[in-house]
């Protein structure tokens, strides 16, 4: 049996005002290295910057991990983990239509295959170290758009 590589992610998206310029930002640790992702976007929305923090984290690994996963985004966690089998039943479609962010949602799914993913859900702005890092982190990306 071989082991394969572990992984801890913290994500956030941020958008002020929403819609309007949002910044994302992944906190990985694997080992003894810590990698910061940061990104930002003119004109978006929390939801579609917390998806693409998901999906930016998951892009960057190098090799198929388990990886415990938090997001204080009920939106992605439920989302990766109660939704989505039945969009893939719907054609990636909501039982009321047309899905939010369908595209990044795919991108999410497609990201998250090769990887064995705890999903945690940790409440924001109650002084986690890391989930407040990566919340600072997802604001100053976005700071020099406004």
């Amino acid at each position: 049996m071989t082991d394969i590589p572990y992984a801890i992610i913290y994500t956030d998206g941020a958008c002020d005002p929403n819609p309007g310029p949002g910044g994302w930002a992944v906190l990985l640790r694997s080992g003894k290295t810590e990698k910061i992702l940061t990104g930002s976007n003119p004109h978006t929305t929390n939801n579609q910057m917390e998806l693409t923090a998901a999906i930016q984290a998951f892009q960057s690994l190098k090799f198929p991990c388990r990886v415990d996963f938090f997001t204080d985004s009920e939106y992605v966690r439920r989302g990766i983990t109660e939704w989505i089998p039945n969009w893939r039943v719907r054609n990636w479609r909501r039982k009321s239509g047309a899905l939010a962010n369908v595209d990044l949602w795919q991108k999410l799914d497609a990201a998250i295959q090769p990887h064995q993913i705890k999903w945690h859900w940790v409440r924001g702005h109650t002084g986690n170290p890391d989930n407040q890092r990566v919340d600072e982190l997802a604001r100053r990306a976005f700071r020099h758009l406004k």
